[in-house]
Parts: structure tokens; C-alpha cells; sequence
């Protein structure tokens, strides 16, 4: 290679360039950062010492590096530019501006919200209670006992994993009843014993003399004797006011005689809520005397409406719920997140396979019912009814009514001669299924239609007849007698 070739190489000193091309012009051109000038990587300098090009030779000529680093090192910094006075004080007002909105906001928020829960505490305390039921009586004679109605439990106040509030105004209408009965225990003798069924009620209102509770039939079915603990512990002895066992429904009654003042005080009128509005999957809050314990609650949902159910003496159309329903809360209540009772529990389904499956009597169904059975007249013995069926034979069993095309009712195997049932038309071998609205299952029904209606009432009895072996229904009127007096 000769002299000249080598040269094209060589590293060039800045103030020798001139005379490689003397009179030309020097034109800075910078370099991108990461581009090698010759096989150097110098990055991005700024000034007159990064790159030259010699025109005469094309060829990149490369600055010493120690003079390109003391330039480096004389270049002057960047100091960052400072806001102007005006721009500062624009962003401090509109940064104060903008606080002050948003203060102003939040205390508006605050002081809607603030008077809107004031409007709703003073619109309950303002709101008159007209009562819990419309079988509410106020009594205004001597004494001056009324009953207080239980207040509404506000909607906003009630969850599905809270109902304490609802469960505590609940608990002075709901009560424990005791059925005391007697019933043989014995291998070869009869030797009866007193035993105790447990069950509960809700008090559905009052007359002059007597607090009236609402159960089922079933709970003081058979009762020797009944009697009532109230929410403050005391105990009174209680009577059936009427009873429906096809409607699974009893009334019993307390006197007000047999109450001391503080528990007059202390129990409450149920609230009575509307069970045909009641929705499918709403909660549902079950409270009574479960196992006999004393009261408790259960809580749920509203499973399934309508469901037909039948029971030993009745079909029903019933509330189904899975708020657990043990033995003792029949008769007690089912309410909703108001408070209101929607149900009166009744039945269980039990079986190893079902879970959560209880039952209540939709309070709206049975409303016009229990006001009958509420005002029926408490009647003595001899002002009672006869009707003169000596022995009869309940038939309940499907069994029987399948196999030999039987209707359920009150078999009569014989009659008393001269009786109301002779004079009538009633004959053995017929079924008593109706007397009048009731529904008669058993010879128990029959007595109790008869322990409140009076001697010389007419009533009319259905009954069924057999005519070759099918039964044909025969209606009879008949006047019901006197009851016999007892022999001394």
C-alpha cells in the first residue's frame, strides 16, 4: 500500500484540517447516538469536535479524544427553566378554586344525607299505630286494659344476617303452650298418666275479659288442661275458644283476671302482614317455643307458594319455607323483614333424604276463620248443644278410604233414640263429613262445633250413605237438642 493510501487512515489533529484542504469551509455534522464514526463509538457530542469529513479524501477524520473530553468537561449546563410569576400564580388559584368545589360538594352530600335519615326517624315517630290486626278490640271498661300493638320494623334495618330487631319486637306476641293430657300406659291394665305436649301461639287480640292467641288445632288437641307462658316468664291457664281441625286452627283465650299488670304490660297484639304479597325467595324469619326450650328464632326464605300438603285430618294450600321449623314452634309465627306475620308454622316434612322443608298457614287465607273462632261464645254445659251419637269410628286413614271407596269423616256406628241425630234422619252406617262450614274428621271435631253452639240450633249436616256398596251424599237439617243431665 503506498504512502498516500495510508494516509487516509491516519488520525488527523483539528487544527491541522486546514491544511488538507486549504480555504475550505468547516460544517459541524453531529452524530447519532450508538453510530460508530471509524470503528469508535463517540455517542452524541455536541460542537465542532465530533466529526469532520476531509472532501478531498470522503473519508471521516476522527478528534482527538483527550481534547474532545476537556471540551466535555468546559461545556456550559442546562439549567431547567423556571415558571414565570404569572404561570405560578394561575395554577395556585385554579388549584384553590378546584379544592373549594369539592369541599363545597362533600358538605352538601353530607348535609342531605344527614337530613334525610332526620326525616325518616321523625316520619316513624310521627306515623299513628293503628293496631296491629283488625281483630284488635280496645278495652275501655273498668280496668282500662289495652293491650300495646307491636311496632313496624323498619325495611333499612333489616338483613338476612342481622334480624335482632325484628326477633326482639316479635317475642311479647309469641307464647309457649302447654297441653296437658292423659293418656294409658300399660301392658295388661289401663293406668292413665298426665303427660305434656309442647307447642306455640301468637296473640292475635283481645276482647273485654280475655287475651286471644291463635295456634293450631293439632297443639291443643285433646287437652285436659292448657296453659300459656308469656315473654316475662309467668304462666296462666288457658280455654279453646273454637277450633277448625280441617284448617289446622285453634283460638284459645286468657282471661284477663288471671294476668298480673306487669304481664298485661309486657305482651304485645301480634302485627298482622299480608301473605298473598309475599314473594318467593324474601326472607323469613321463624319465632317459637321450639323442643320446648323456650322461644327461639330460626331464619330462612320463602322457598315455594301454594303448596298442597296433606295432613292426618286436612289438605292444605301452605307457605313453604326452609327456616327451620322444629316440634314447638307449631302455632308460632312466620314473620317477614317488617316484622309482620305472613304464616302461622304448622308442619315439618321429615325425612332422611329432605333437608329445610317446613310449612306455614298463609295468615290472608285464614283471616275471616280465626275472627269466627275468635268471637264464638264461651258456653256452659247445659247451654251446649246435643246431638246424640252414642259411639262413631274416625276414619282417616287413606288406607280405608282407597281400598273400600270410603270418605274421611265420622263413622256412626249407633245413635241415641230420640235424639237430635234420630229425630234428624242420621242413621248407623253413615259418615258425618260436614256440619254446617265445618269439616268434620272425627268424633273431636264434632264435639267441639258442638261446645259453642247452642241448644235448639239448626245446623246442616252432610252425610254420606252407602246405597249397594256407594256411598251417596244425603244433606239433613236438624235441630240440635239439650245435653242429657248426668246421673248423680
Amino acid at each position: 500500500m503506498d504512502e498516500q493510501e495510508n494516509k487516509a487512515y491516519e488520525y488527523v489533529p483539528v487544527e491541522a484540517a486546514p491544511e488538507a484542504n486549504e480555504g475550505a469551509q468547516i460544517t459541524p455534522e453531529p452524530v447519532s447516538a450508538g453510530m460508530y464514526a471509524g470503528g469508535m463509538n463517540v455517542g452524541e457530542q455536541p460542537g465542532p469536535s465530533v466529526q469532520y469529513a476531509t472532501p478531498n479524501q470522503g473519508m471521516p477524520v476522527m478528534a482527538d479524544p483527550y481534547i474532545m473530553r476537556l471540551q466535555q468537561e468546559q461545556l456550559p449546563k442546562q439549567e431547567p427553566r423556571k415558571k414565570s410569576f404569572f404561570g405560578r400564580a394561575v395554577l395556585f388559584v385554579t388549584s384553590a378554586i378546584l379544592f373549594g368545589v369539592l369541599a363545597a360538594g362533600a358538605y352538601i352530600g353530607v348535609q342531605k344525607i344527614t337530613k334525610h335519615f332526620e326525616d325518616k326517624k321523625t316520619e316513624s315517630a310521627d306515623k299513628p299505630d293503628d293496631g296491629s290486626s283488625e281483630l284488635d278490640v280496645k278495652h275501655t271498661g273498668s280496668g282500662g286494659i289495652v293491650l300495646q300493638a307491636s311496632q313496624q320494623i323498619r325495611e333499612t334495618t333489616v338483613t338476612a344476617l342481622d334480624v335482632s330487631s325484628v326477633a326482639e319486637n316479635a317475642m311479647p306476641s309469641v307464647v309457649a303452650i302447654n297441653n296437658y293430657s292423659l293418656q294409658s300406659y300399660s301392658f295388661f291394665f289401663s293406668s292413665p298418666s298426665e303427660t305434656v305436649q309442647t307447642g306455640s301461639g301468637i296473640i292475635i287480640g283481645q276482647n273485654e275479659t280475655e287475651v286471644l292467641i291463635v295456634t293450631n288445632a293439632h297443639v291443643v288437641d285433646g287437652a285436659e288442661r292448657l296453659s300459656i307462658n308469656f315473654v316475662d316468664g309467668t304462666t296462666a291457664d288457658a280455654a279453646v275458644k273454637g277450633a277448625a281441625s280441617a284448617s289446622d286452627l285453634a283460638v284459645v283465650a286468657v282471661k284477663f283476671e288471671d294476668l298480673s299488670d306487669e304481664t298485661i304490660a309486657a305482651i304485645r297484639v301480634a302485627r298482622l302482614g299480608d301473605s298473598d304479597s309475599v314473594k318467593v325467595g324474601e326472607i323469613a324469619i321463624a319465632v317459637g317455643n321450639a323442643l320446648g326450650y323456650g322461644q327461639s328464632v330460626t331464619v330462612g326464605y320463602i322457598s315455594a307458594k301454594e303448596r298442597t300438603v296433606t295432613t292426618e285430618k286436612a289438605t292444605l294450600s301452605l307457605i313453604q319455607t326452609d327456616a327451620a321449623i322444629n316440634p314447638g314452634n307449631s302455632g308460632g309465627a312466620l314473620l317477614n323483614k317488617n316484622g309482620e306475620v305472613i304464616g302461622i308454622n304448622s308442619a315439618k316434612y321429615v325425612n332422611q333424604k329432605v333437608e329445610g322443608v317446613g310449612f306455614a298457614i298463609p295468615i290472608s287465607n285464614v283471616m275471616n276463620l280465626i275472627n269466627e273462632l275468635s268471637n264464638r261464645e264461651t258456653l256452659t254445659e247445659t247451654e251446649m248443644g246435643y246431638l246424640g251419637i252414642e259411639r262413631g269410628t274416625d276414619i282417616t286413614d287413606d288406607i280405608y278410604t282407597e281400598r273400600f271407596n270410603i270418605p274421611k269423616g265420622l263413622y256412626v256406628q249407633s245413635i241415641q233414640k230420640g235424639s237430635a241425630a234420630d229425630k234428624g234422619g242420621i242413621i248407623p252406617g253413615d259418615i258425618i263429613v260436614r256440619v254446617d262450614n265445618v269439616i268434620i274428621y272425627g268424633m273431636g271435631d264434632l264435639q267441639d262445633f258442638l261446645s259453642y253452639t247452642k241448644a235448639g240450633t239448626e245446623v246442616e249436616i252432610v252425610v254420606y250413605r252407602s246405597n249397594k256398596g256407594v256411598y251417596e251424599e244425603q244433606v239433613l237439617k236438624v235441630t240440635l237438642g239439650s245435653r242429657p243431665k248426668r246421673r248423680a
